[in-house]
């Protein structure tokens, strides 16, 4: 599908150039997201998150586990990175968020991650979906100035934790089509408890400040139903209300829009750390059907109508890189309303 989207724009008239100097220029002393760690990832050192010069790809696939207007018919283009700038103890893909010795092995050049953009384009996919791209940025934007010039058209998904940096966002502008950012907390003591990183709600606010300007709260969807630009924040339900989701779902009304679009998610289950630490026994169990429906209702109290929802039953599915199942567990939220 030959559709126009906004990088190509800046591509054509030089600025997306422009904004990859201006983004790679930050990781000499990286401070590409909130972490600042300072460390300079151009002459070899690594960020705090692992990560240096080169972008890590655990995979990329076609993939048709997300949101019926991201999967379509022909699967989302996903891009899986490898590390990751948060350290969440119930990380559903920690073999690859986590495992940086094993991650390096997945270095590759800029080059080939806009490889990667091309076939994934040429298999018939309906975005290019990156998938964890906070700590690569930069070198996510170089691969796709790469790919724009060798005949990329698909939209870009920034599929993202939210731990942004705001200048970042801002480089990002018109370069990132769809923003599919997690709201993981309401409160950053369950941020730096559960995630290992500080000030996450504050942080992560901001951030989704930020996409909404560029955005606003229309989505703009294909003649095929998939969506070409907008903001859908996930909200993953934790068990014993860990998420705060009524705190995040009352800020979403009322410092963004009550229109924006929401993804409520049913497909926690305690992987990682958190099914064996007893520091993290709140979630140490599935999400039980009463906390499900008390976070459905939360979406009719504070009239969120647009976006999606997995259904309960749909607990059992999680994301991973492989996962090709073509039922997706997503159903539209005025189905629940209704």
């Amino acid at each position: 599908m030959t559709t126009h989207v906004s990088y190509l724009a800046l591509y054509e008239s030089g600025e997306l150039a422009r904004r990859v100097s201006a983004l790679e220029s930050m990781l000499a002393a990286c401070n590409v997201c909130p972490l600042d760690c300072g460390n300079d990832r151009l002459r070899g050192e690594l960020a705090r998150c692992y990560s240096g010069a080169l972008p890590v790809v655990s995979s990329y696939t076609p993939h048709f586990g997300e949101e019926p207007a991201l999967s379509g018919t022909k699967g989302a283009g996903n891009i899986f990175f490898g590390n990751c700038n948060l350290r969440c103890v119930y990380c559903q893909n920690y073999q690859i968020s986590q495992t940086h010795k094993q991650q390096v092995k997945n270095q590759v050049t800029h080059e080939r991650l806009a490889e990667m953009m091309l076939e994934l384009q040429a298999r018939g996919c309906h975005n290019i979906s990156f998938v964890s791209p906070t700590h690569f940025a930069p070198q996510m934007a170089r691969a796709l100035l790469l790919a724009a010039g060798r005949g990329l058209r698909l939209p870009v998904v920034y599929n993202t934790n939210a731990y942004d940096s705001v200048e970042v966002l801002r480089l990002l502008d018109r370069v990132v089509d769809v923003y599919l950012p997690d709201l993981k907390y309401s409160d950053s003591a369950e941020g730096y408890l559960y995630s290992k990183v500080p000030g996450y709600a504050e942080h992560a606010r901001a951030a989704l400040a930020e996409m909404f300007r560029q955005t606003g709260d229309e989505l703009v969807f294909a003649e095929d139903g998939t969506l070409r630009r907008g903001l859908v924040v996930r909200l993953l339900v934790l068990p014993n209300d860990v998420a705060g989701l009524r705190e995040s779902l009352e800020w979403l009304r009322d410092s963004l829009s009550p229109r924006v679009a929401v993804s409520l998610m049913a497909q926690y289950y305690p992987t990682n750390r958190a099914g064996t630490d007893p520091r993290y026994t709140l979630l140490s169990r599935r999400v039980s059907e009463g906390e499900w429906w008390r976070a459905v209702s939360l979406l009719e109290r504070f009239g969120m109508e647009e976006g999606w929802m997995q259904e309960y039953d749909g607990a059992s599915h999680y994301y991973r890189p492989d996962f090709t199942d073509p039922e997706t567990p997503f159903k539209d939220i005025r189905d629940f309303q209704s």
